[in-house]
């Protein structure tokens, strides 16, 4: 296989990242591929599970294994290589002894233990580097790792189905299901690319919900975090089943009893009060950052979402409309009042898309992408 420019080598490397979606947390998406001179692929490869090879590792072994030598030829990474030892030794070192002629990278990696310092190791050896080619889209590809790095706290996507005129439920609490399969399995694919999954013990209550990727073939399933003030959550319940982390953020108010049983289960229990005793968000979020969360997929019930979205802690909408309408029942979420029309949340729509007959729409709330 050959390519033309390095733009096109560019966009296979970040196919290649794709590949690392449900794989690689907590570590960013990145992918690499090295070419001749004349611009003929002799590697590539995609960032593994932690504590396992990334990208440049996976190219420069491809690339090996084919019987290509790389002395002189160039790599497109995605993501500035690493040049702190972390899980694994830092890529920096990898790419420098194949003797690299030249390395085009195409984000800045905002880890402050990198953020600048794998290019220097390059050029220090003599390699030539350019870097921002397509940084948008491996910044979008990493969108929460980013967060993490910049904001320390994680990119909170919070998801939601409802009908056509925005009923999650109706009066009598029935919810299942008002989208369709396919949108179900959609939503599951957002599961699957997230760090951590986080739901309120209302919707633990009311649905005793596993919260875990199902119908697809992952290697990793999300941690779960449930807001729950006073531990209510089931020692039984199905979220705490698995080999995953669960953590159970409260207050404080609840028993010893019930800190041990829940303890005994399988979950961590971490206090993180506000001042009219219940979680602080802005707090839990922060914690999940030094957890090394990047991405939170929100799933919850009306109150939960009200909660983050007016304390201004959602980044992204993800909104599935069915084709149907429910008159009465519950809303999207439960925030306000509002004194004026000025005062609500404004959001900016990324492109819509049908999933089965329901239509998916994704929104970045204010600003959120400007980080």
């Amino acid at each position: 296989m050959r390519i033309s420019s390095d733009q096109e080598a560019m966009a296979l490397a970040l196919a290649w990242a794709e590949r690392a979606l449900w794989l690689s947390n907590p570590n960013p998406r990145v992918g690499c591929i090295i070419t001749t001179t004349d611009g003929e692929v002799i590697g590539q490869g995609h960032t593994q599970a932690a504590g396992q090879a990334h990208a440049e590792v996976m190219a420069l072994r491809d690339a090996e294994s084919r019987g290509h030598r790389v002395r002189g030829a160039t790599a497109y990474v995605t993501l500035e290589p690493c040049a702190h030892h972390g899980r694994t030794p830092p890529c920096t070192d990898a790419l420098v002894a194949a003797q690299l002629g030249r390395v085009v990278i195409g984000a800045t990696d905002p880890n402050p233990a990198v953020n600048g310092q794998g290019i220097a190791r390059l050029e220090a050896a003599g390699i030539v580097v350019e870097s921002g080619l397509m940084a948008d889209a491996s910044r979008g590809l990493n969108i929460g790792f980013f967060s993490r790095m910049i904001r320390k706290r994680p990119w909170v996507r919070l998801k939601m189905a409802a009908s056509a005129d925005g009923i999650t439920a109706l009066p009598n609490g029935q919810s299942q299901w008002i989208t369709s399969p396919e949108a179900r399995a959609d939503g599951h694919r957002f599961r699957a690319q997230a760090c951590a999954v986080l739901t309120g013990a209302g919707t633990v209550l009311a649905d005793d919900p596993s919260l875990d990727v199902r119908g697809f073939d992952v290697t990793r399933q999300p941690h779960v975090v449930v807001v729950d003030s006073r531990l209510q959550t089931p020692v039984d319940a199905k979220l705490l089943r698995g080999d995953r982390k669960k953590w159970l953020y409260h207050s404080g108010v609840a028993s010893e009893q019930t800190c041990e049983a829940l303890r005994a289960a399988g979950a961590t229990l971490m206090t993180i009060p506000n001042t009219q005793q219940k979680v602080d968000l802005a707090e839990l979020l922060n914690d999940l950052a030094r957890r090394e969360i990047n991405e939170l997929h929100l799933e919850a019930g009306t109150a939960l979402n009200g909660s983050f979205l007016r304390e201004g802690l959602v980044d992204e909408l993800l909104l599935y409309l069915a084709p149907t309408l429910l008159g009465q029942g519950q809303g999207l979420s439960n925030f306000g009042p509002l004194a004026s029309l000025t005062d609500g949340i404004a959001m900016r729509w990324l492109t819509p898309t049908m999933v089965g007959a329901d239509l998916r729409l994704r929104a970045i709330i204010g600003d959120r992408d400007a980080f």
